[in-house]
């Protein structure tokens, strides 16, 4: 009700506001502003301002106030940090390396700084996980109280030792939570390969082709995607879990085929949509003509003027398949135990999330996988957005 009252009141405001402004400024800006543009406006200064003041108010000394407001202020530090650290990033990268980095650093916007800053420290840490980590993945650290509370406040049940506690059996949050970036960007990252190698390649060939290979294949990739694939796997995991202890193959092996088979299907419609308008041109019919061969066609002539918008969809579909692995290894059929992995964290420290009412902090363990599943998957698409401005020849 206060919210709906809120923006009632704002009606006749914009009105005013529109008003005073083509009055006292006479610019066509104002003249040409539309009453939306003004409300919007006005909309936006309310919203900045009630976060000036939840923000304040989670800096209150009764602690019932600042519980209240505290993940708005968290929020807000780290939106404000992580700007900070995507100016710099952007500033060090026109200042240092060759001319066409500083080039490219000198045309990117702030948002694809941010994006590529934060992908590289996410590769950073996958990479050298177990030397980050301070302790294993599959580590029971002995003498350690298992469900020990995030914060390592020891009057919440917390320890100093283990600032974002332990789970249910006693091993060390952080530590997996730092082997999960090992494990589900890794394993994303291959899958996402393998449906680009598998979609790409028989997509190229069905628009070079053509005939009956074509239709077979179009034909399948309609079945295929006729089914919704988050389903789909599922039911393709329900039934590989049945048969992987009796092949003695990994279940993770298996998720990776049937992610990669059921995305290859997207990959496949564009790598053909591109190569079909590329087979046509005068440049390929030069080639034919000159009797150059179906390799030397593909690698030579498609592929080079077919990469931009294959580079920007394997990033869409990185995003894809990694929220893909995290839903199944969510619902117990993704990437198994001991295998640390941020869906199967944000499954089992869901209980954390009861304490949040009197400690905030406390309930940060579930939060932090699922917000490193989000960050990743806005960086990549931060990243792809300025590949694609880039690509298509668009300017500012």
């Amino acid at each position: 009700m206060t919210l709906a009252l809120v923006l009632l009141a704002l009606l006749p405001l914009a009105w005013v506001f529109r008003f005073a402004g083509q009055r006292l400024t006479r610019r066509p800006y104002w003249r040409d502003m539309t009453f939306a543009v003004a409300y919007g406006y006005l909309l936006v200064a309310v919203l900045l301002a009630w976060l000036a003041w939840a923000y304040l108010q989670s800096m209150s000394a009764d602690a019932e106030v600042a519980n209240t407001y505290f993940f708005l202020r968290v929020a807000i530090n780290l939106f404000i940090g992580f700007a900070i650290a995507a100016i710099l990033f952007r500033l060090l990268g026109r200042a240092v390396g060759p001319a066409w980095s500083r080039k490219a650093f000198r045309q990117m916007p702030l948002t694809a700084a941010f994006g590529m800053l934060t992908i590289i420290v996410y590769v950073v840490v996958a990479i050298f996980a177990p030397l980050i980590a301070p302790y294993g993945q599959e580590q029971i650290i002995p003498g350690v109280a298992a469900n020990i509370l995030p914060g390592g406040d020891p009057a919440l049940g917390g320890n100093p030792d283990f600032p974002l506690g332990t789970d249910q059996i006693g091993r060390d949050i952080l530590s997996r939570l730092i082997y999960g970036a090992q494990n589900t960007v890794g394993i994303a990252f291959a899958t996402t390969c393998l449906a680009f190698v598998l979609g790409g390649t028989l997509g190229i060939l069905a628009a070079t082709l053509g005939g009956w290979l074509d239709n077979l294949l179009s034909r399948a990739v309609d079945v295929l995607m006729a089914i919704p694939s988050l389903i789909f796997a599922l039911l393709l995991m329900t039934i590989a879990s049945v048969w992987a202890p009796r092949l003695g193959i990994p279940l993770t092996v298996f998720m990776v085929f049937i992610i990669a088979v059921i995305d290859s299907t997207r990959v496949y419609r564009l790598a053909r949509a591109v190569a079909q308008n590329i087979v046509v041109m005068d440049y390929i019919e030069a080639a034919k003509l000159r009797g150059e061969g179906l390799r030397y066609l593909v690698f030579k002539e498609i592929l080079p003027n077919a990469t931009a918008p294959l580079l920007a969809e394997f990033g869409l579909r990185f995003c894809f398949v990694f929220l893909t692995i995290a839903a199944l290894s969510f619902l117990g059929v993704g990437i198994q135990p001991p295998l640390a992995d941020w869906g199967t964290m944000v499954r089992d420290l869901a209980s954390f999330i009861n304490f949040a009412a009197f400690a905030p902090l406390a309930a940060s363990a579930p939060l932090l996988a699922a917000g490193a599943i989000a960050l990743l998957t806005v960086a990549v698409n931060f990243l792809v957005d300025w590949m694609l401005h880039r690509s298509s020849g668009l300017k500012e």
